[in-house]
């Protein structure tokens, strides 16, 4: 009897198709880590703009300068006294939150209606190319504004017209000082800006201090004038304080002018 005798082709494929799969398993995987790479590095980047946005826009919310208020001092001799003022005192502080405030780089803009001075402080030699003549970090601020009310130099010219100077009233933590002028939370100080009138410059003195040879400011705060000045900080918003001068001075030498 013969045998039965029966020849199988075994057809194997699945080495091949599992290598394939497998090739586009791997593939995949390559993609998606290259795309996970670029995800993490866009949102990396994301991230460190969005928070330097914030920190910006923070800045600009609470670095703020508030004028808690302005005196007018009328220059005088010995025997009159100006009929308009001639130094304007600014007594300016920080809001509660506030960033530090680099006084060094604010820019002081008054008008009396007709011109305008727009100021920077003594020690910025950046904007016009020179600090303010005279102004010496050893000096008081109460020199330094002598100077600004007296001196002069070729460029830019007399400094009543382009700078104002300061004087710390309170700074617990010792941060500000002629040279340095930083302001931060608590702190007060006194600006200063001359006001001096060309028809003022004979006086001899403004407050207690001797200051022969007054220069002319450009402006006139004469009696029922409106004054607008605004604080520009190097970030935050402006401060603005406009106020109307009495309509007479009487005899006072000082004028409580704002608020």
């Amino acid at each position: 009897m013969k045998a039965n005798t029966k020849m199988l082709m075994n057809k194997d494929t699945r080495a091949q198709v599992g290598i394939g799969t497998l090739i586009i398993f791997i593939a995949m995987v390559l993609v998606a880590a290259v795309a996970a790479a670029v995800l993490i590095q866009t949102s990396g980047i994301l991230q460190q703009k969005a928070q330097a946005t914030g920190k910006q826009s923070t800045q600009e919310v609470s670095s703020n300068l508030m004028i808690k208020n302005i005196e007018g001092i009328r220059a005088k001799d010995a025997s009159s006294m100006s009929g308009n003022v001639s130094l304007l005192k600014l007594n300016v502080g920080l809001n509660v939150g506030s960033s530090p405030v680099d006084v060094n780089q604010v820019v002081v803009s008054i008008t009396d209606g007709t011109t305008t001075n727009n100021l920077v402080y003594a020690n910025n030699d950046k904007t016009y190319g020179y600090p303010m003549s005279g102004f010496t970090t050893s000096n008081t601020g109460i020199q330094n504004m002598v100077q600004m009310l007296t001196g002069n130099q070729t460029s830019p010219g007399d400094n009543a017209k382009y700078f104002f100077t300061a004087e710390k009233i309170r700074d617990e933590d010792g941060s500000f000082s002629q040279e340095k002028p930083i302001m931060n939370t608590g702190d007060l100080v006194t600006i200063y800006i001359s006001t001096v009138a060309s028809g003022d410059k004979s006086f001899t003195k403004v407050g207690s201090e001797t200051t022969t040879g007054l220069k002319d400011s450009g402006l006139v705060v004469a009696p029922r004038t409106t004054v607008n000045i605004v604080l520009t900080p190097e970030a935050g918003a402006t401060t603005v304080a406009e106020f109307v001068t009495p309509s007479s001075y009487g005899i006072r030498e000082t004028v409580q002018l704002y608020p």
